[in-house]
């Protein structure tokens, strides 16, 4: 116990530095971009400059670069995002509208991720060179190459205009009692059953979307951990011992979870950062489609402030994943 507190610290000493770094690649890269965000913000070519003059001081653009980013700091530490000049709300409200869709969204791709490619991957390892595992590894190979905007219009082809069992786009009927924002979670809290079966039919495809090139790339690692471990020394005693094979593959498996708990952890974080594309697809009221709107609008805050986001998920899905690491293997804490 006293190994892992110690592992707890260290990581988490590792995550600060890592953030500090985060914030100033959001910063340069946002001042790196050739445009006048305040001309833009004031109305374009026509605008006012005295009013374009307002602007860059009320947001410190007529500032050196270090005092920029020094108040950009201290507003972080507030948790002020800054305020969009497109929506004219803080960045931080509108991230707290539209994250919740995104997360509801690559919580089922997870979710669709582990309960398809995990027992794919265990059938393509325990069923080597047969035609099971050829028909897997093929699946696999399909799901890495397969460019996501063309997988969802092809559902959106076949199950909507072709079949109409299933709705283009959209998040589905808001549940009648908001609790967390997760619409399909609130309409099971609440009961609201109407609500949760339309918010299933709209989160299908565009979750399988998200989700098949992540079941791909799980099916591969677990197929190649199951493999390696398979081979290992203390396997084949346990075979030799005469131990039953289901026992000896609950061995296998727990030996063979890091890389994939690996996997699965990071797949997460590429999941709600992923969600862009899909999300304009599909028209999901997401993180992905905020992101975009800012681009399209040079929102420097907005951009920032989902750059900013994403980052963080990743670094703390990282931190997540090392320390799920410490508890599955004792020897990843020394």
């Amino acid at each position: 116990m006293t190994e892992l507190k110690y592992y707890f610290i260290r990581r988490v000493l590792t995550f600060l530095p890592t953030l500090i770094g985060l914030t100033l690649i959001t910063f340069v890269v946002s001042v790196m971009i050739p445009s006048n965000p305040a001309r833009l913000w004031a109305g374009g070519i026509k605008a006012n400059p005295e009013v374009i003059e307002l602007i860059k001081k009320k947001y410190h653009l007529d500032e050196p670069l270090y005092m920029q980013y020094y108040y950009y700091i201290m507003n972080l530490l507030r948790g002020d995002l800054g305020t969009s000049p497109i929506t004219h709300r803080p960045v931080i409200l509108d991230i707290m509208t539209y994250f919740p869709a995104t997360v509801e969204l690559a919580i089922v791709a997870e979710i669709l991720v582990v309960i398809i490619g995990v027992p794919l991957g265990i059938l393509s390892a325990l069923k080597k060179d047969s035609l099971a595992d050829h028909i897997v590894r093929v699946f696999s190979l399909v799901g890495v190459s397969l460019p996501i905007f063309w997988l969802g219009l092809m559902l959106q082809w076949v199950f909507y205009y072709y079949l109409g069992v299933l709705p283009a786009g959209g998040r589905g009927i808001p549940p009648k009692v908001k609790y967390t924002g997760l619409y399909i979670l609130d309409s099971l809290l609440c009961q609201d059953w109407n609500a949760f079966i339309d918010n299933l039919t709209h989160v299908i495809m565009p979750a399988f979307t998200l989700a098949y090139i992540g079941i791909g790339v799980i099916a591969r690692i677990t197929r190649s951990s199951i493999l390696d471990v398979a081979s290992a020394d203390f396997v084949v005693f346990l075979q030799v011992k005469g131990l039953e094979k289901l026992k000896v593959l609950k061995h296998i498996l727990k030996n063979a979870l890091v890389p994939i708990v690996t996997m699965l952890g990071l797949e997460f974080g590429a999941l709600l950062s992923g969600a862009v594309i899909t999300e304009t697809i599909f028209y999901w009221p997401g993180i992905g489609r905020y992101a975009v709107q800012g681009i399209n609008n040079l929102d420097f805050p907005a951009i920032m402030g989902v750059t900013l986001l994403i980052g963080l998920v990743y670094i703390v899905t990282n931190l997540i994943v090392d320390l799920m690491y410490a508890a599955i293997d004792p020897r990843v804490r020394l």
